[in-house]
């Protein structure tokens, strides 16, 4: 018998690279929202899902995780569930394998449902055509979607998102920090603390970093690379940041504004932040360039960095005078939404959104068609994807 009472309503998941999203359908923001890790001793920071060897590994650590989340944080039966997965279109395959196994397997859960995160983001704004910005952790996604068909050939990734935004802070503060004790003696912050674990350098990002603005971004750079240049702009207060003990962190204002700078350097290839959305929209259909252009929507916990969004449409509307985007693409206007949730979770409301309507019970993937494949369908194999070909047409 189907499970589709509203006094049993379908979990809804989305485990992130850093952070994971629980919650159930229907509802406008997660219940729960945790480290994708295993929780660790005091001298280990934890085991991150996505951090694994083998399988094996994978295996384990997912069932601990997953137990966890279901008898801890929701408090349900995981048998009389359904199941909805936000998951990105680019989740490496043999996750999505383990993970399924893991539900249907171990748990028992009645069916589950995948759904593209880039694509179930829309359906917090109610439209079909977007260009979808996902900032993470580790990379930023950009993905177009057409009346509701993600443009799969025109995806751009590249790793730049909050762990390039920490590895540039630490290596900043590494190099400038000082460290400031009860008797007011500084301390080059190398010789206190040679490495910065990663949740005060996540902690230090949230709290005092932000970007700052394309016309102050290029007075740093004329002054750091020319010697007869002008003089750097006046840099913003310096704050203290308490570590372990009694001892304080000299935070200074070049660095909580520089850190974020490495989202729009360009690389050797001259790719940026702002070239990737310029290079997905190229990518799409002639047609869907203007509406792609006006209807941009960037998620992610990366992009709730203070002034991030003002930047990217700066650095977009200034590249676009590049000689290699000013002959290809036109683009009279520049519109970002503004989803009815935060950006960190828009992608996990518009899965609760669908996991509400009668597709939670038309397109998930029951158990016992699982049990007989052992395998779910996936949009990369040609074999979940290819029509069969009727034998009897001429």
């Amino acid at each position: 018998m189907p499970i589709h009472d509203n006094d049993r309503h379908a979990v809804v998941l989305e485990i992130g690279r850093a952070y994971t999203k629980c919650g159930f359908v229907g509802e406008n923001e997660p219940r729960v929202i945790i480290p994708s890790k295993l929780e660790g001793t005091k001298k280990r920071e934890g085991i991150y899902l996505h951090e694994y060897s083998t399988k094996k590994e994978l295996h384990s650590n997912l069932v601990k995780f997953l137990h966890h989340i279901f008898f801890k944080y929701l408090l349900v039966n995981h048998r009389e569930r359904r199941i909805v997965i936000v998951e990105s279109l680019l989740c490496p395959t043999e996750f999505r394998e383990v993970l399924a196994n893991v539900l249907y397997v171990h748990f028992e859960v009645p069916s589950v449902l995948f759904v593209p995160s880039h694509l179930v983001t829309l359906y917090t704004l109610g439209i079909s055509t977007a260009l979808v910005i996902d900032i993470g952790h580790e990379e930023t996604t950009m993905i177009p979607v057409c009346e509701g068909t993600p443009l799969i050939h025109a995806w751009q990734a590249q790793p730049l998102g909050n762990k390039a935004i920490q590895e540039r802070l630490e290596s900043l503060l590494l190099l400038r920090a000082k460290v400031q004790g009860n008797g007011g003696q500084k301390i080059d912050l190398v010789d206190v603390m040679p490495k910065l674990s990663r949740a005060v350098l996540e902690d230090i990002v949230v709290r005092t970093c932000f970007v700052t603005t394309l016309p102050r971004a290029r007075q740093l750079v004329a002054a750091r690379t020319h010697e007869d240049g002008p003089s750097p702009p006046v840099p913003p207060p310096t704050i203290l940041y308490p570590l372990s003990g009694n001892n304080n962190l000299t935070l200074d204002g070049s660095v909580r504004e520089e850190s974020a700078e490495v989202l729009f350097e360009t690389d050797n290839e001259m790719v940026s932040l702002a070239s990737m959305v310029l290079d997905a929209i190229l990518a799409s259909p002639i047609d869907f360039r203007v509406p792609l252009a006006e209807n941009l929507v960037i998620i992610g916990g990366g992009c709730m960095l203070p002034g991030l969004k003002f930047r990217l449409l700066a650095e977009i509307k200034d590249l676009q005078q590049h000689p290699k985007y000013s002959s290809r693409i036109a683009l009279k206007a520049l519109k970002v939404h503004r989803p009815p949730a935060k950006s960190n979770y828009t992608a996990w409301l518009g899965g609760a959104i669908l996991g509400a309507t009668e597709a939670i019970a038309t397109r998930s993937y029951a158990r016992e068609v699982y049990m007989q494949t052992n395998r779910v369908p996936d949009w990369n194999n040609l074999a979940d994807n290819t029509k069969e070909v009727d034998s009897r047409a001429g």
